[in-house]
């Protein structure tokens, strides 16, 4: 279960295409990825729009990943901590053009990362790329924000006298942290710790994936920019990281690598991020009365095949 990826196989949700949109859905589908939710980015609101509006209209169907959802990452963030999103179409919280882009996407929106004001009853809200120190984190997450997009990522470090979000966000029981696992975004070590502090429950695995992912070496587009990839390591021109180049699934597999145990990695892959958006009553386990998604791989976790 992915909540946040942008893009796969030289496609791009925010390219507003459906048919593009189709060829992630079938990609994620076959590398094990059942439930997946596409993830905008920082563009011109007319833009988001249309790209919104592109979740309607793909029809399901057993050879795609399900839309469990759709993430809304930008473009209601801060600019001094913007990550690889575009800075010229940042914009200050505003609960109203959410609600547009909402009902632009068939009020499929399950995670913003927005200010916990007026929507915390209506979508799960995420606290990231925000210049936040621990005690306004902890404020937010007091009013309801209970998620943080990629933690580490686009935030102040967590430091000794200043833990900012990560201590703000380790303090909040009902908190749950996304974690790329990718091998760049965040240390081997940073990632056995980060599961020692939040538990076996609190962590979701992210893929953040662009475009590049399972496309060879070469230059891409995330948000308006040019991305290069070079053996899945994808970066600005100025080195900033750009999103990622590998799926959720071998995202689960380096943590495995990492020293996470496996039921632990499986876990933050499936039912974390499952529940952390609201739909745990769907996906995310294999119970009666869910989705019957079922990825069969054989002892090195090679996929056998995805039902």
């Amino acid at each position: 279960v992915d909540v946040h990826s942008h893009g796969a196989k030289g496609h791009d949700f925010c390219d507003a295409d459906p048919e593009g949109l189709k060829v992630i859905l079938q990609y994620e589908k076959e590398h094990g990825i059942t439930s997946y939710c596409p993830t905008s980015m920082t563009l011109a609101k007319d833009q988001l729009m249309d790209i919104f509006a592109t979740a309607t209209k793909v029809e399901p169907s057993k050879e795609l990943a399900h839309i469990i959802g759709v993430n809304m990452e930008g473009p209601l963030i801060d600019i001094k901590k913007k990550g690889a999103q575009a800075g010229e179409y940042i914009s200050v919280p505003d609960a109203s053009f959410f609600r547009k882009c909402n009902e632009a996407s068939g009020n499929q929106i399950r995670l913003v990362t927005l200010a916990p004001n007026e929507v915390k009853d209506e979508v799960v809200i995420s606290i990231g790329h925000t210049t936040a120190n621990y005690e306004c984190a902890k404020k937010a997450m007091d009013m309801g924000a209970k998620h943080v997009t990629h933690l580490y990522n686009a935030m102040p470090p967590f430091a000794h006298r200043d833990p900012g979000v990560v201590g703000a966000a380790c303090d909040t029981p009902d908190c749950m942290v996304e974690l790329i696992c990718d091998g760049f975004h965040i240390h081997p070590a940073t990632i056995r710790t980060t599961f020692k502090m939040f538990g076996d429950e609190r962590v979701v695995l992210i893929s953040d994936s662009m475009m590049a992912t399972g496309m060879p070496n070469g230059k891409y587009e995330l948000g308006g920019q040019e991305v290069t990839m070079t053996d899945c390591f994808a970066a600005l021109s100025d080195g900033t990281i750009a999103g990622s180049a590998t799926n959720l699934f071998d995202c689960m597999k380096k943590a495995m690598e990492f020293g996470i145990p496996e039921a632990t990695a499986i876990f933050a892959a499936t039912r974390n991020p499952a529940n952390s958006i609201g739909v745990y009553d769907k996906v995310g386990s294999l119970t009666p009365g869910k989705y019957a998604d079922i990825v069969l791989v054989n002892d090195n976790y090679e996929i056998q095949q995805v039902i």
